[in-house]
């Protein structure tokens, strides 16, 4: 333990993706297990085979996609990325224990909870989703799954849970910056056409209070008046939609494609999509943006496609991370500059 400082668990939450082809069914099947993704109300006694028969269903064509991205999920060793150099920026202001939780694959949250017990006590706990825009399948399904595995927190180090941090401003300038390097692709950024691209919710958790979709609007608005106070080339029409869509029930609007489509059919040649929703690749950037939306955006007549990278471990994005952790705990950098004088 560092001299002086308080020793502190940092949680980091995910998703998760799958390791090898094989492990494609399996991680289906824990995913349509969550009750947070699919409720089902007075018919849960039907979730288990339900969840074992849409997985064994969609494990060929979903593997298939991941055969196209490396044959495995990028998100584990992303998170790792990010796990490493957050551990290293909080390292100034306390001995940080920081470890992964994904929620449904490897590292599982009992994993997470395996290695800070290994590390010894602990002062405090901070829980960190690393879902920018809080939303009940994300954030509230990994909180529940840490308090299901871990237990209640009483006897233990305090806890500190942070929800979100959509408007963060280092945040938010990871994500101008990275638009920023792909505008320079284009002879004139002003006139094309910026597609923010979020993950898609069921209009039924939306309808029950999710403030997933407000904190998307937040974030898209912020980016957009960063950018063009800071760009003159930055691109004049914003737009935003959802992907990802499963089954036959209602999910926010406009999709992804359908609008690619709609402004094709308009006349639209040059577009840069920001998937504004993930801060690591997923299939969903990988797959359903750059290679399936990019065919379809050249069968649409959209002459020009490009992707924005997500924020990944960029530097602003990590010293948004080491923020709002300090924040949790009440540090700032003022008193710890302090604290290590006296």
């Amino acid at each position: 333990m560092a001299e002086g400082k308080k020793r502190v668990g940092v949680v980091l939450f995910q998703l998760g993706g799958p390791d090898s082809l094989d492990a494609v069914e399996p991680f289906l099947r824990n995913l349509f297990l969550d009750p947070d993704i699919i409720p089902m109300g007075p018919l849960g006694f039907l979730r288990s085979p339900l969840a074992g028969y849409i997985a064994k269903k969609r494990a060929v064509p979903v593997a298939g996609r991941y055969a196209m991205i490396g044959r495995r999920s990028p998100i584990a060793i992303l998170t790792e990325r990010q796990r490493v150099k957050l551990s290293a920026a909080l390292s100034s202001f306390m001995d940080p224990v920081v470890v992964t939780a994904m929620r449904y694959w490897k590292p599982f949250t009992q994993d997470a909870v395996v290695a800070l017990k290994t590390a010894g006590t602990l002062d405090e706990l901070v829980l960190l989703p690393l879902y920018p825009h809080y939303s009940y399948a994300t954030t509230l399904s990994s909180m529940k799954e840490w308090r299901r595995v871990y237990g209640k927190p009483v006897g233990g180090p305090p806890e500190h849970a942070i929800e979100s941090f959509y408007a963060h401003p280092s945040y938010i300038e990871a994500v101008v910056k990275k638009i920023a390097v792909c505008l320079r692709q284009f002879p004139d950024s002003s006139g094309i056409h910026l597609l923010f691209s979020a993950h898609g919710l069921p209009m039924s958790l939306v309808e029950k209070g999710d403030p997933y979709p407000r904190h998307i609007a937040e974030t898209v608005r912020l980016v957009n008046e960063s950018g063009g106070r800071q760009f003159s080339g930055w691109p004049k029409t914003h737009l935003l939609c959802f992907q990802s869509r499963v089954g036959p029930s209602n999910w926010l609007e406009p999709p992804f494609l359908g609008t690619m489509e709609r402004l094709g059919r308009e006349g639209i040649k040059e577009m840069l999509v920001v998937p504004i929703s993930f801060v690591t690749e997923h299939i969903e950037t990988l797959h359903e943006i750059n290679i399936d939306g990019r065919m379809d955006a050249k069968k649409w007549g959209i002459e020009r496609f490009r992707m924005m990278p997500a924020v990944g471990d960029s530097p602003p994005f990590i010293a948004a991370l080491q923020d709002v952790v300090l924040q949790a705990l009440g540090i700032t950098r003022e008193q710890e500059q302090l604290r290590a004088a006296g």
